[in-house]
Formats: structure tokens, sequence, C-alpha cells
């Protein structure tokens, strides 16, 4: 599928737009490719983009002062992602992003998507529709981090995602799952060892 026809496909789960419509839109996002262990943004550093990935899987996480990593996000084809506190408070990135493989992606600055936003309603609720989206699953896991012991929480993110348990590594699953690498391997699991 070309990288711009999925793009219309994302759009148009929310909105429909007409062509010449289409072709503005795309007018105000870039085309980019990172390398396998690419990072797209380190901790102190200005955000300026969101990225919507066309291909590949990257991670959110962060790092405490133990140096045990700790992942809020894998984010794979059809997903965004950047640190959006930092990118809407214009304050320096708390997280890293980073590519687990090669990825292809449009990236969007703010200000571009707070003009497209306010030229065009439609992607003004596209976009809405997403934050609610993102929003709600985020309250999800923090509310299964809360309640549900490791290994549902395991089998949620299995059900939810079976594709990632062959594309990542145990160890991210676990640190994914706020685990230990060893309670994870006594679970049944259910992916190939890598």
């Amino acid at each position: 599928m070309h990288m711009y026809t999925r793009l219309r496909h994302h759009f148009e789960e929310f909105i429909q737009l007409t062509n010449e419509e289409f072709d503005y839109v795309c007018s105000f996002f870039r085309y980019t490719k990172f390398r396998r262990h690419t990072i797209l943004i380190q901790p102190g550093e200005l955000v300026e983009h969101e990225y919507f990935i066309i291909k590949g899987l990257l991670k959110t996480f962060l790092v405490d002062e133990n140096g045990k990593e700790h992942i809020l996000q894998f984010a794979m084809e059809n997903w965004w992602v950047s640190d959006y506190q930092a990118l809407n408070t214009h304050e320096r990135s708390s997280f890293n992003i980073q590519c687990l493989e090669d990825v292809e992606a449009f990236y969007l600055s703010l200000a571009d998507k707070n003009r497209l936003c306010s030229e065009m309603h439609k992607m003004e609720h596209f976009f809405r529709m997403k934050s609610t989206s993102g929003f709600l699953s985020l309250q999800k896991r923090v509310i299964a981090l809360m309640k549900n012991d490791a290994l549902s929480r395991y089998n949620q993110l299995y059900e939810q995602y079976p594709s990632l348990f062959q594309r990542v590594t145990k160890s991210m699953i676990a640190a994914y799952l706020g685990v230990s690498r060893e309670t994870l391997s006594r679970f049944n699991i259910r992916q190939v060892q890598k």
C-alpha cells in the first residue's frame, strides 16, 4: 500500500476527505525513515514533532536512577508517537523514543497541526478523536497496572497485540508490564524465544 494511501485510510477511520482536502492535509506532513536503534527523542531535548508510523516499531521509555528501563509505550504501524507533554508545553522531554526496527513515518510539527486544525474542522475532529482514543487506552493501562496481577496484564497484552510478542524480547515485555524478566519466565509464555 502506498504510504499516502495508508495515511488516508487512517484519517478515514473518523473523517472523510475529498481528494483536494487530502492533498492539502498531506502538504503539512513530511516523510522520513529511521534505522533500527535510532533515538528519535532523548531526555532534555525540545520536542518539535509527532510521528505517524507507516512501518516499523518504536518504544517510549525512561531509565530510573538505578538504571532500570521502564517502557511506557510501544508504537507500531498506524500509531502516533511523541513525548506529548514536552511537545504541547514546550518543556524538555523526559522520555526516550527509540526505533526497535527500521521505521518509516510521517512527522508533523505542533505549529502545522494547530494551523491545520484551525483551518479544517474535519482535521480538528480527527485529532480530537485520536487523542481521546489514546487517553482511553492509557487510562485502561493505568487501571490494569493498579488492579490486575502480572499474569492478567500479560494475557491482556497478548490478546490485544499478539504480533508484538513476535517483534520484541521478553525483557521488553517485562519492562512494559512492570515485572521482572524472571516473573515473566514463570508464565506460560506464548512468544518465540528471542
